[in-house]
Order: C-alpha cells, then structure tokens, then sequence
C-alpha cells in the first residue's frame, strides 16, 4: 500500500524541515526525489542521507528556475508524478501598518507565485500522462489567520484557494490536487517568529502540542499516491484539533 516505487517527485523546500520529512517518507516508499531547493547546498546535503534523491538549485518564485527544475527533472527520470509545493518562509512578525511593500511582496512570491509557478510547470506533463498527483502545503493560518501574520495568513488562504481550483480543473485528467494545511510544527522556520507568536498558536492547538514533522509526511504520503484517486481539491488539516472548518 502506498508504494511509489518507478515514481518520480519534487518537493520544493525539501533542504530542511518538512520538505526534507517529506523527500524522505516518498524515498522511503520506493520514490526517486528531486529535492528543490534555493539552498542548493543544504539540499545536497540533505540529499546524501535520502536514497534515490538528487538536489537541484530552485528559486520557486522565478519562472525560468522553475521551468528549467522541471526540464532537467524530466530528462533526467523521464516522468513527474508527484509534485510537492512546500517552499515558503513565515515572513516578518508586524502588524500590518508596520509591514512594507518588500514584505508583503516576497511573502506573495515565495508563498503564492512559487505554488503557481510550479504548477503551471508540471501540469502540461501530468496532463499528457493522464496522472499526477499535486499536494500543496498551505497552514492553518491560512483558513484562521494569525496575528501580525498578515502577509503569511494571506498568502497561504490563496494556495488553499488556488488548490481547490485546480483540482477542478484536472478533475477528469487521472490528476489529483490537494492541500494539507498544519498547526505549528517544530522546524528551523519557527525561528523567524517571536515566543509569544509560537505560544499563541500552541494554546489554540487541542492536543496541546507542536506537530511532528513525520506526522505531516504521513498525511503527504497518502495524497501523494495512487490510492488517493478519489479525494481532490481538498484540504488536510493536521492541526491536533485546532481547524474549526
């Protein structure tokens, strides 16, 4: 069950935190990973420790990165089957009249363009094949918005947007698109927030605690696999409870 072996993915982001849980819980199934990253030198090294993954140097938020990403990937495995939107960063914590034009402007491009970039990429081959399978990684910010999270809160409510578009439009290509939308996890990103940030969202979070991040792969895995062929445009919380819809 769950098997991915002769599948190829690419997970965006994949260098550290959940990209790199990710790579390694589709590895593990059998999967050759393109482990995407803009950080090509961590992806690298990420990659030693993750079999059948090779690095590739991605700046999601630059369509000519993003197209050449997906040519070398395909010359060099013949296919995409899965791809993995988890690039994103968390963004400056401000209220909004604080927050810049820069601010708001990488958010948009790393967060949103990067998921729509990709896409746009990859859906021509998925296309022709009659299959693919698509997950984005959106947050759970983004269907309850944070505080001073504006920019971040914002930008993942359009990747959760933009999912449950596209799997309509792909609904009857053998192609499925879904989004999983976490609580906190304990990764490098929640360094860029303040502690009472982490703790504002830890508190809302029933179980009481940050999420794994093999937890999040698990749910990644099944949306990325053969056996979820009749769920899409939907949206996965893994949230210990906190998702109130």
């Amino acid at each position: 069950m769950l098997n991915l072996h002769g599948q190829t993915a690419i997970v965006t982001g994949a260098a550290r935190g959940i990209g790199q849980a990710i790579a390694s819980r589709l590895s593990a199934a059998g999967a050759t990973v393109a482990m995407a990253d803009i950080d090509y030198e961590a992806a690298v090294s990420a990659s030693q420790d993750i079999p059948r993954s090779f690095a590739m140097k991605t700046d999601v938020a630059c369509v000519e990165s993003v197209a050449d990403t997906v040519e070398t990937v395909l010359a060099r495995t013949g296919s995409i089957d899965i791809l993995i939107n988890n690039a994103g960063i968390a963004g400056r914590s401000a209220p909004i009249w604080e927050q810049t034009d820069d601010d708001w402007n990488r958010m948009v491009a790393i967060n949103l363009t990067g998921v729509f970039n990709f896409c746009r990429s990859v859906l021509p081959h998925m296309i022709k094949r009659k299959y693919g399978r698509i997950v984005n990684i959106a947050s759970i910010a983004g269907k309850e918005g944070n505080p001073c999270m504006g920019p971040y809160s914002a930008t993942k409510a359009g990747v959760i947007g933009l999912t449950k578009s596209l799997g309509k439009e792909v609904a009857t290509e053998g192609i499925c698109i879904n989004a999983v939308t976490p609580a906190v996890v304990e990764t490098p990103i929640l360094q860029q927030l303040t502690t009472s940030q982490v703790q504002y969202m830890v508190e809302r979070i029933p179980m009481r605690r940050t999420g794994k991040l093999e937890e999040i792969a698990a749910v990644v895995h099944f949306l990325s696999s053969q056996e979820c062929s009749f769920v899409t445009a939907q949206c996965y919380d893994v949230s210990g409870g906190r998702a109130t819809y």
